[in-house]
């Protein structure tokens, strides 16, 4: 779709609306001046912020919602039979998936847009802190921000870019990073890594500039094909003198980037530094390097990203980590963690994340836990996939684990059950949820 009209003065109707992905796009296209309305089969807290925007939303879909728009956007789980996309194509109205609509909300800035299999949250909130005065769409919550969009108006944008369903290439990028390119999601490429592949190549080419990390194989042979094309960051080479330290009970990391000098950031692990050697080698192309330093100090984490949400005799921390290379870095970053603060026991809680995610990496997760004392496995979240029958006990009997149903937060305690059974209490040192699923209601106490 095309239009001559600038995105301030469209209307626009967003189906799904109380989706993270699709309500932060609604909420962006507001603060840019769009005149926003929308629709779901019930209020959430996203729907209900909007609303106190001024957005008129409509609960559940019907088609009196569709009246005069110039554009209807939806969710992916839409179908064609929604009775508002009837309606739509009753009254000639154009019609774009979210996917689509990317390139329409994003072909008229200036767009910093981050993908990677691994850091790409991390990465992006990192460089909407340094380009403070950019809007962004990401796909956490930054806890500088408190939301995972900031919506101003201005001419660039920070955007976390998703290579999941090749929606990464509707992003128009104007500066590109990829913190990695391992293979994931490749059912959205017909299971082949050469067409994987040729996604990310061309991702690259779309962009006036990309930086990318060469310690990623496919990433270093691209280097290596056109030498002059990226701005490269070899951490071996690249990073020097990495320490950790905590500042008012926070973690931080030090870190020195080629002959950049000195910068310190939030966060423990040497991910951590990798993701800001990104974001600030990508931002020197447009600011001084005085104004970065100064601006990354206003990273203080994301949500579900090493995220400390009870600090006691029990600390619990909640990590999005869902593949088996997060899972070694996070538990990397919190033995880091238990050695500065004193504490002597880590428990990893894990939830696994799709069958065919174990299936596909069962040796990677076998491997991932060794930086724990304790492993406790609750039920995979299926994320609606089909069943695939593992003998859990049996494939990780290295870690002795603890197999559960779910956990409880009981007061400043965490309660492993099955069923309605408590199983241990866990009372002091570290638990960590490690998982995309549900687990971080769990251990929050909010399921």
């Amino acid at each position: 779709m095309q239009t001559h009209k600038p995105l301030s003065q469209l209307k626009i109707h967003f189906i799904g609306i109380g989706g993270i992905g699709i309500s932060g796009i609604a909420r962006y296209l507001l603060a840019q001046g769009a005149h926003i309305s929308g629709s779901d089969i019930a209020c959430n807290k996203l729907v209900l912020a909007l609303q106190n925007q001024g957005v008129k939303i409509s609960i559940p879909h019907t088609s009196t919602a569709i009246k005069d728009q110039d554009l209807i956007i939806h969710s992916a789980i839409i179908k064609d039979d929604n009775i508002e996309i009837l309606e739509a194509k009753k009254r000639n109205i154009p019609i774009l998936s979210r996917k689509d609509a990317l390139s329409l909300i994003l072909g008229q800035k200036k767009v910093l847009s981050v993908c990677g299999a691994h850091g790409k949250s991390t990465t992006s909130a990192i460089l909407a802190s340094i380009f403070s005065n950019y809007g962004a769409i990401i796909g956490a919550e930054s806890k500088e921000f408190h939301s995972n969009v900031r919506e101003v108006m201005s001419e660039g944008i920070v955007f976390e870019a998703d290579e999941s369903d090749k929606s990464f290439l509707n992003s128009n990028p104007y500066y590109a990073i990829v913190t990695n390119a391992e293979p994931e999601h490749m059912e959205s490429y017909d299971h082949s890594l050469e067409n994987f592949h040729q996604a990310y190549k061309h991702f690259l080419d779309s962009a006036k500039k990309a930086c990318i990390n060469i310690s990623d194989p496919f990433l270093n042979t691209l280097n290596k094909q056109y030498p002059d094309k990226f701005i490269t960051l070899n951490p071996e080479v690249d990073i020097k003198n990495i320490r950790f330290f905590l500042q008012n009970d926070e973690p931080f990391c030090y870190f020195e980037l080629k002959n950049l000098g000195g910068f310190e950031v939030w966060g423990f692990g040497y991910h951590t530094a990798m993701n800001a050697a990104q974001a600030i080698l990508i931002a020197l192309l447009e600011l001084p390097l005085e104004t970065i330093k100064q601006n990354l100090k206003k990273f203080c984490g994301i949500k579900k990203r090493f995220d400390i949400i009870q600090k006691s005799q029990l600390t619990l921390i909640d990590d999005y980590a869902h593949h088996p290379t997060e899972i070694l870095a996070t538990l990397n970053a919190t033995k880091t963690y238990t050695k500065l603060k004193g504490i002597e026991k880590i428990t990893a809680i894990w939830q696994p994340h799709k069958f065919s995610r174990l299936r596909d990496n069962l040796e990677g997760f076998q491997d991932c836990f060794k930086n724990c004392d304790e492993l406790v496995i609750l039920p995979v979240w299926r994320a609606g996939e089909n069943t695939i029958d593992f003998d859990m006990p049996k494939l990780f009997s290295a870690y002795n684990p603890i197999m559960a149903t779910h956990i409880l937060r009981q007061k400043q305690n965490l309660c492993i059950m099955n069923n309605d059974k408590i199983i241990k209490i866990i009372d002091r040192g570290i638990a960590i949820a490690l998982g995309a699923g549900d687990i971080t209601y769990q251990i929050r106490g909010e399921k």
